[in-house]
């Protein structure tokens, strides 16, 4: 049985570890502020100027003027700060931000990203990617395992890249893999969702892996 995308988000949040500043990407990744453990203490950050964006509010209790840089409402706590977009952009490319979760179209075995642009289709722009991807010390990358039947963690990405050699580890709805993106190419399978075969992860994956299985 594979991981909901909610499921997903609470296991990308096993990776944050106490006083970790975070950057969390648009779509699946920004499920994991609901997912952050209790004994942790991180502060989200966003590229639109806040730092410390708490979990997303519930029905009835949104505040419009609050929002992630999806154009999502989010929630404050009482650590909050605001504070200019180019003073954000600062902190990711300075390095101090420690981890950053993003989604992605297409991730390559040498850790390669693409998560911004099909060629042919409408573009809004890049957003914070490529800053995020050059200046975080940690990329987890949290995406659905295929596209339209196709692999997604592939051995060459075909679509125009974010950065090269970028990502870390890899999350998905059937498993979890690790990239050694820095020297020898190597991806290695470390967790397998409920019920899910190696075979059927191995059917579905188009880059070469091996099988390192850690208890979850």
């Amino acid at each position: 049985m594979a991981w909901t995308r909610d499921q997903m988000a609470a296991r990308a949040a096993r990776e944050l570890e106490d006083g970790f500043y975070v950057n969390l990407g648009i779509g699946i990744p920004t499920l994991v502020a609901n997912h952050v453990p209790s004994n942790v203490n991180v502060q989200l950050q966003s590229e639109n100027g806040m730092l410390g964006l708490g979990p997303f509010p519930y029905e009835g209790e949104e505040d419009a003027d609050l929002i992630n840089a999806g154009k999502q409402t989010i929630t404050a706590l009482p650590t909050s700060s605001y504070f200019s977009s180019a003073d954000s952009f600062a902190m990711i490319r300075g390095g101090h931000i420690d981890l950053s979760i993003l989604g992605a179209l297409q991730v390559a075995a040498n850790g390669d990203l693409a998560n911004w642009m099909i060629p042919g289709k409408m573009v809004k722009g890049m957003g914070g990617a490529m800053d995020l991807v050059a200046g975080v010390k940690k990329v987890v990358v949290l995406m659905e395992h295929t596209a339209g039947g196709k692999p997604k963690l592939l051995k060459d990405c075909s679509l125009p890249l974010t950065g090269a050699r970028v990502v870390d580890m890899v999350i998905t709805e059937l498993g979890v893999f690790t990239l050694a993106r820095k020297g020898e190419t190597a991806v290695t399978l470390i967790e397998l969702a409920p019920e899910v075969t190696l075979e059927e992860i191995t059917a579905k994956t188009e880059a070469p892996f091996t099988v390192a299985l850690r208890n979850a």
